[in-house]
């Protein structure tokens, strides 16, 4: 126990702390949507897309990578959900085709001049670098994530099960997923400087998985998915500061364990 009290004495460790307490049940929420619409490959492509928001940030000598990250993250959400609605290729083929493009376009760019060294912390990421100033910007997402969910959930969920059914019942439903990808791009573009682009998309979907595993009902679901998620970081972050491994790749591998584990649980059930 006083092994664990005296790593509170550093103010990194304290931050990364509260980081994870703030990030992971965000991930933990908005996850169980994301799995319940097949939306996996969606927020991937948003990881993937960060590069080229930082890379247009650079273009146009936007000093704040963060901000440049974000207005670029929610540009491609909304237009990413604008040409599914219009397109009639498969959705996971126009997601493809925009993550790769969007890979391409932020290498091609970032790596000229052999520059590209200054941005590669950003593929598996430092929770341990952040500041109580960003804990303020990620505090205030958690607050406005939380308002939305109380107040969509229902919505998100009747589109999630039945679109008819839902439009039947007045449900705006291009304004209501609108709303929930603007969220989802922006946890994803705040948390990929702490968590990484590599492997944020696993941090959004395993704890929901690993929750749909062995959840009987959708209290159980979202409960499980925030305390998978919870678990995982606050484990992960432990163990990394004691073993010197990166922070993001440990939780993923908590994470990883926690739903390999209700899997076989699920199915001996």
């Amino acid at each position: 126990m006083s092994g664990i009290t005296s790593l509170f004495q550093y103010d990194f460790m304290r931050n990364a702390f509260l980081a994870v307490l703030i990030i992971t049940p965000l991930f933990g929420i908005l996850g169980t949507m994301i799995v319940n619409n097949k939306m996996a490959f969606f927020s991937d492509a948003l990881g993937h897309s960060a590069l080229t928001g930082i890379a247009v940030g650079v273009v146009c000598g936007i000093p704040d990578t963060n901000l440049s990250m974000v207005i670029f993250g929610i540009v491609f959400a909304l237009l990413l959900n604008w040409i599914k609605s219009k397109s009639t290729a498969s959705t996971d083929t126009i997601i493809s085709v925009f993550s790769s493009c969007c890979i391409a376009i932020g290498l091609a760019i970032l790596s000229r001049g052999g520059n590209f060294s200054k941005y590669s912390s950003l593929l598996v990421g430092d929770i341990l670098s952040i500041t109580k100033r960003e804990l303020v910007y990620l505090l205030l997402i958690f607050l406005a994530t939380i308002v939305f969910w109380i107040l969509c959930y229902n919505r998100l969920q009747a589109i999630s099960l039945h679109r008819t059914l839902a439009k039947s019942k007045h449900i705006r439903i291009r304004l209501v997923e609108n709303l929930f990808s603007v969220f989802i791009a922006l946890m994803v573009m705040l948390s990929i400087k702490w968590v990484g682009i590599l492997i944020i998309n696993a941090l959004l979907i395993l704890p929901a998985a690993s929750s749909r595993n062995i959840s009987e009902n959708l209290r159980e679901y979202h409960f499980f998915s925030i305390l998978y998620s919870v678990f995982s970081g606050i484990v992960g972050l432990f163990i990394s500061y004691y073993t010197n491994v990166a922070t993001g790749p440990m939780i993923v591998i908590i994470a990883s364990v926690i739903f390999f584990a209700t899997y076989f649980y699920g199915r001996n059930r």
